[in-house]
Formats: structure tokens, sequence, C-alpha cells
């Protein structure tokens, strides 16, 4: 892949597993890298380590906990004040099942824990960080999105959105992951004509992260398999111009079947914007 000097790139979960290899994989290249995290001592302590490993000072942190809506407000503001532009948004951060699958946890707004930082977060994260993203698309030809989701996804039911009746942690996973696809698909189609593109993408199954450890025990795949993958979609001139798509690795592939359905789409669209305040009742 070749070098990316002047290319700056934001990356949400970027402390740990997936994300951290994939900040240090744009630091080896070249790249300016904003990474988030929620915890400062040990963002910083991943900052020292990716620079000494890469050998670059083109490294900032950004803290934030993505339960928190307003937190996340202020992660925006932080990062267009000290950035002009934006080339690569990457909407990594997320959160599993869990370690008791069965316990519903909810975020500071009153949502549903996986829904709020799995989804919610990065919809508003995107709509707050879109005009730097249109500024740096115009300057240079094109600005991406890229949203991590994953193979598992299951179906929103519209009456129970926030699994308040009957929950179950891998079904909320779930949910908030075709949710992001969703809203991929749904922003690509806003933006259709401008220079910036949205994917959604499945970087792996079963990786060894914290979160595969915490569900199975022993993972399937490397995160440096996953890291691969990502880093394509976010960088690679191969998939210039390509938008609107849910890629499983390498691949364009087909998502859950709502994820094409117009309406279910709408009703999703409505309530989020409503949740978020980016629409007035």
């Amino acid at each position: 892949m070749k070098r990316q000097e002047g290319l700056i790139v934001m990356i949400t979960g970027a402390t740990d597993g997936l994300g951290a290899r994939v900040a240090a994989g744009l630091a080896e290249l070249g790249a300016t890298v904003l990474l988030h995290g929620r915890n400062p001592e040990k963002g910083k302590r991943v900052l020292e380590e990716i620079g000494a490993a890469s050998g670059s000072d083109r490294l900032h942190y950004y803290n934030a906990d993505l339960s928190s809506l307003a937190e996340v407000e202020v992660l925006a503001e932080e990062v267009a004040a000290d950035w002009r532009g934006l080339d690569v948004l990457i909407n990594n951060a997320g959160l599993g099942a869990g370690p008791e699958p069965q316990h519903r946890e909810t975020s500071a707004n009153g949502y549903e824990l996986r829904f709020a930082v799995n989804y919610l977060a990065p919809v508003l994260l995107s709509y707050r960080l879109l005009p730097l993203l249109r500024l740096r698309g115009e300057e240079t030809g094109e600005a991406r999105i890229v949203n991590v989701a994953s193979v598992a996804q299951q179906a929103i039911d519209f009456e129970d959105v926030m699994l308040e009746r009957e929950y179950d942690g891998m079904r909320a996973y779930s949910q908030s992951k075709l949710a992001l696809i969703m809203f991929s698909f749904d922003l690509a189609r806003e933006l259709a004509g401008t220079s910036v593109t949205v994917n959604a993408m499945h970087p792996a199954s079963l990786m060894d992260t914290n979160m595969v450890r915490e569900w199975f025990g022993t993972a399937r795949t490397t995160v440096d398999e996953g890291a691969r993958y990502l880093l394509r979609l976010a960088v690679d001139e191969e998939v210039k111009g390509m938008t609107g798509l849910y890629f499983d690795q390498g691949r364009p592939e087909r998502a859950d079947p709502q994820a094409y359905d117009e309406e279910a789409r709408r009703r999703l669209r409505e309530l989020t914007l409503r949740w978020i305040s980016l629409l007035q009742v």
C-alpha cells in the first residue's frame, strides 16, 4: 500500500484491538492519525507505543465516552477546532454482547447501551464531522466514512428497538450493527454526487480481541487480517468512488434483507434523528 503523507484520518476505539492495529498501520504509512479512546491514561500509552514503533510524530489523541451523546458532541467540536479538514472517518468503536448477555444496560441518555455506542454515537459523530469531510473531499477529490459493522446482523423490531421487553446481548449487538449498515446506505444516498463516500464493512470473523475472548474464549482470525481489509477500504485507491456498499472483508456482499427495506430505513432514520436531536419533534 502506498504512502499516505498528508492524509488525516480519525479512528474511534483506537486504543485496543482492531482500532489500535489500524491506527498503527496508518501511522506506518505516514498519515496523520487522530486516535479516540475513553481512557486517557491508556490513550497516552498507546499513542506513545505507536509513535515509537512507527517513528511518527503525527499522532493525536482525543478522549470521549461514546455512550454519552454530549461527549460525542464535545469530541466533534474538539476535532473541528483542531483541524481544517478530514480525509477519512473510521467509526470503529463498539461494544459486544457483554460479560452478562442477559443483563440490559443503558447509556447516559437512557438508550440501550449497545445501540447507543455502536450506532447512535457514530451517526452523530459522522454528521458533526461531515463539514470537515466535505471540505477535504472538495480539495482532494474524495473523503471517506468507513463504518465497522459485522456479519452478525439481526433485523430491528420497531415495536421494541431498545429491547426493553426481551433482552439479549447478542441480539442487541447484532441489531446495532445492522442499524449502522442501514445508516451507511442512507448517508451514501444523501451524499450522492458529492466528494464523500460512505461504506460499511465486516473486517473479519472472531478476531483475537478482548470482545471476542469475552464472548467465545478463543479467536478464529487475527487482528492483522481484519486490519488489512479495513485499511484497504479506508485509503486504497482501488476502492475510490465506491459508496453505499456493505463489504465482507474485501468484497461487496449482501447485508441482512432489512438493510434494503426502504420503509424500515425511513423509520430508523426518523427515530434516530430525534434520538440524537438532529430532527425536531
